[in-house]
Order: C-alpha cells, then sequence, then structure tokens
C-alpha cells in the first residue's frame, strides 16, 4: 500500500482538484493507496472540503487538528496514522505535482529508502526564493549541516524511515531534516514545480525566521557555543584593555584613581557572565524541551479512520 500525506491550510479550492489528481495517478498504477489529508486548523473551513472527498471515497482519511499546530506537526499527525509501506509526503498547494508520484515511485524501486523530488526551477515570486535561500544558508550554517533551499517535503519514504522519525521526540519539528538526520540509502530526482494553484502561500518572513531560530535551537547547540566564544572574546578585549590602561597608569596619563580597575571589571566580569549564562543554557534548554512533554498536536476529528 502507498499513503500519501498532504497538511493542509487555507486550501478548501484546492482539496478537491488535490485528491482527483492524486488519485488519478495511484489508480493508473493499480495499487492499493489512501490520502491522507491533516487539516491543520484552517480558519478558511478546509475541513469541509476535505470531509466531502471522505464521504466520497473511504480511501481519503481526513484528521482535524483542535488548533493550528504548525505544518510540520500535521505532517507528524497525517505519518501517525499512515498504514502504507511507502509514504509519499506533498505539500497541498500543488506546486508539488502528483504526477511526479509516478518517477518517485519508479526512482524507489532501485532500492532507495528515501527519494527526494529536487526543484531546480520553483515557480515562486522571487521574494520568497530569497527568503528561501536565506533560511537555508542560516540553517545550513548554525546547525553545521548541508540543507538544499530545491528540497521540501516532497518525497516517497519507506515505512523504516518514517518510523523512524515517528521515534524521535523532538517537540520541534522540520520534516526535511528529521529526514537528513535518521540517514538511509536516499537519492534526488528533479521535478516539475508548479505555480500554486489558488491563493497565496502562508508563510510570511516573519513565520520562516521563527521557523528558522526554533529550528537551530531545536537540532544544534551552535548558538550557544557561538554564545560562550563572543563571552570569551569579551574577556580577550578586557585583558587587552586593561594592559593599554596599566601602560597609561604607568606614564602617569590616568590622573583619577580607581578608573583603571573599574573600566577593566565591568568588561572582564560582563565576559564571564555570558561565558557562564551560554553554558548553563546548554543544559537548561536541553531540560526545558524535555519536561513540558506536551503532545506534538491534538485530534479533534476523524474521516474514514
Amino acid at each position: 500500500m502507498i499513503s500519501v500525506v498532504s497538511p493542509v491550510y487555507k486550501a478548501r479550492e484546492i482539496v478537491p482538484e488535490l485528491v482527483f489528481r492524486i488519485k488519478k495517478v495511484l489508480v493508473s498504477l493499480g495499487v492499493d493507496f489512501e490520502i491522507i489529508l491533516v487539516d491543520d486548523g484552517c480558519p478558511q473551513q478546509s475541513w469541509i472540503s476535505i470531509s466531502d472527498e471522505c464521504n466520497k471515497d473511504d480511501r481519503v482519511v481526513g484528521l482535524k487538528l483542535s488548533r493550528n499546530f504548525g505544518q510540520h506537526n500535521a505532517i507528524t499527525a497525517g505519518l501517525a496514522h499512515a498504514k502504507g509501506e511507502w509514504i509519499v509526503v506533498m505539500d497541498c498547494d500543488l506546486q508539488d505535482q502528483p504526477e511526479e508520484i509516478f518517477r518517485l515511485i519508479d526512482k524507489s524501486k532501485e532500492g532507495y529508502k528515501v527519494v527526494f523530488a529536487i526543484r531546480n526551477t520553483r515557480q515562486d515570486i522571487f521574494l520568497k526564493r530569497l527568503s528561501s535561500k536565506l533560511f537555508y544558508r542560516l540553517f545550513s550554517y548554525m546547525t553545521e549541516t548541508k540543507q538544499d533551499s530545491r528540497i521540501a517535503n516532497f518525497g516517497i519514504y519507506h515505512r523504516s524511515v518514517i518510523d523512524a522519525i515517528l521515534s524521535m521526540k523532538d517537540h520541534i519539528r522540520y520534516f526535511p531534516a528529521m529526514v537528513q538526520w535518521v540517514g538511509f540509502s536516499r537519492c534526488g530526482i528533479e521535478v516539475k514545480h508548479a505555480s500554486r494553484f489558488s491563493g497565496i502561500s502562508s508563510y510570511k518572513w516573519s513565520a520562516l525566521l521563527k521557523l528558522a531560530i526554533l529550528n537551530v535551537l531545536a537540532f544544534s547547540a551552535k548558538p550557544m557555543y557561538l554564545t560562550i566564544k563572543f563571552g570569551l572574546f569579551i574577556v580577550s578585549i578586557s585583558f587587552l584593555i586593561s594592559i593599554y590602561y596599566f601602560l597609561k597608569w604607568l606614564s602617569g596619563d590616568i590622573l583619577v584613581l580607581g578608573y583603571s580597575s573599574l573600566i577593566i571589571s565591568i568588561w572582564f566580569l560582563f565576559g564571564v557572565m555570558i561565558s557562564f549564562l551560554g553554558v548553563i543554557g546548554l543544559y537548561v534548554g536541553g531540560v526545558f524541551d524535555k519536561v513540558k512533554d506536551r503532545p506534538l498536536y491534538i485530534v479533534d476529528k476523524f474521516e474514514n479512520r
């Protein structure tokens, strides 16, 4: 069986076309399949369209989350309810074209457990492409991993890969990075990237910035190490300043007693405090995520499950 998981947000008009095109592809392959649509607390009542599609075909499964938990948590909800040996993950806006599923499946038959879709020519506005490139560069630098702005969620994944991802207890989810972390044999194929079927993307600059910050903190301790390095840099500067003021004192240029020691103390203690806060932050950050232990999502309604 093949499962197709798609998080749905602000896509009430797109859902019927999405389901139609996915079914057309999978029926032609002659395989058992299910289509799992996850309503991520959409304010435009995408659930109405999802429910209609579920009533028409019991191979369409609907999950309605109790509120907006974010795209990658919605993907996790869909993956947790997928029954297929192979799982296709794709966005709902039809920029990921269902017709490319043919090629993803063919490539997986070569023995790969992960086949990424590579979007060499993205059909997005300039600002969207720019913000995406900036996000992936920042993410790559801060996590010391190789991230590719041409690769997103779209791809086909073996059950063993999905089980490994679901076993990860991270409360901050980012699907492409989690796929990279779990490993397994993988490759990518170039696919055609289409324009959005209707509406506009819900990802804004502020949302991308928040996503970048949260995921850097979730997948790397580098920000804390940079903080420590900055603190040590301040300590070094304070040491050089102390030498400078000591020489000025020897030459008689400093007439106000206590000025040098005050400045040196402020710089030195400031640097030491930043260094210690960085070290403490490494521990507190890890403990904080574990202690809360909140669910990643809450399902409000089911259809055909």
